[in-house]
């Protein structure tokens, strides 16, 4: 018997913004949220939390940035597919206050959503690698609802790198604007998650009572796929429904 395919209710699209283009999955209706798949990519997990987030009244796209669509968590694909990531130019793993290259493309795609869908604006979700995508992509002002699940870029080797968020100093400084006019961020994490290191610290730090905390106990690690919390789902969808709903 073959495997049901988890994106066959999904249209497949593409964007492009300054000669990069990536497949898009998008369905659903009412206001725009993204979401970021993490390492090693779009799993049956994050489409089911993406379907998820449609299922509570939200046009949903799906980037997919690496890894192969639809394709189940394995040891082998992730070491594949972190290795792939670790040479590629989008993405910055080890660098500490340079905003991933990959950012100006989600951006843009915000923006277009955005654009389409109106309303306050939409919402980016990074898991994983990719968590701090969308505080990158809270510079632009198109994302209302930025959430952070587990963030753990650039990879924690060392005290420097645990306690990096992803931004440049010059973006992460629009960001601390931002919050403090208002426009707050979710984050969620375990408490003994090596992979987040010190970032909670250094958000709390520099964004305040704007950064909201969703913590839970023990060592594991994907909070919204893996090993999901329904306390955690349920906060990021209320998080959407209070910023991006008019």
């Amino acid at each position: 018997m073959s495997t049901p395919d988890p994106l066959a209710d999904w249209t497949r699209g593409e964007h492009s913004h300054d000669g990069t283009t990536h497949p898009v999955y998008r369905r659903g209706s009412g206001p725009g949220v993204i979401v970021v798949h993490e390492i090693p990519g779009m799993t049956p997990e994050v489409i089911a939390f993406a379907d998820e987030v449609v299922a509570a009244g939200f046009t949903v796209v799906l980037p997919h940035l690496f890894g192969t669509p639809g394709k189940p968590v394995g040891v082998p694909y992730a070491l594949d597919t972190l290795r792939r990531v670790c040479v590629s130019r989008e993405f910055t793993t080890l660098a500490t206050g340079v905003t991933t290259p990959i950012a100006g493309w989600l951006r843009s795609l915000a923006r277009e959503l955005h654009e389409e869908l109106g309303g306050p604006g939409v919402g980016a979700l990074g898991m994983c690698f990719t968590g701090g995508f969308a505080l990158a992509m809270m510079v632009d002002t198109s994302v209302a609802a930025p959430v952070l699940a587990q963030p753990s870029a650039p990879f924690p080797v060392g005290p420097r790198r645990s306690r990096d968020v992803n931004p440049s100093p010059e973006d992460l400084a629009v960001v601390k604007e931002r919050a403090a006019a208002g426009c707050q961020v979710l984050g969620l994490r375990y408490r003994q998650d090596p992979a987040v290191g010190r970032r909670f610290e250094t958000l709390t730090r520099e964004l305040g009572e704007a950064f909201l905390k969703v913590e839970f106990e023990g060592r594991k690690h994907s909070t919204l796929t893996l090993h999901r919390q329904q306390e955690g789902v349920d906060r990021v969808l209320a998080f959407f429904e209070d910023k991006l709903r008019t």
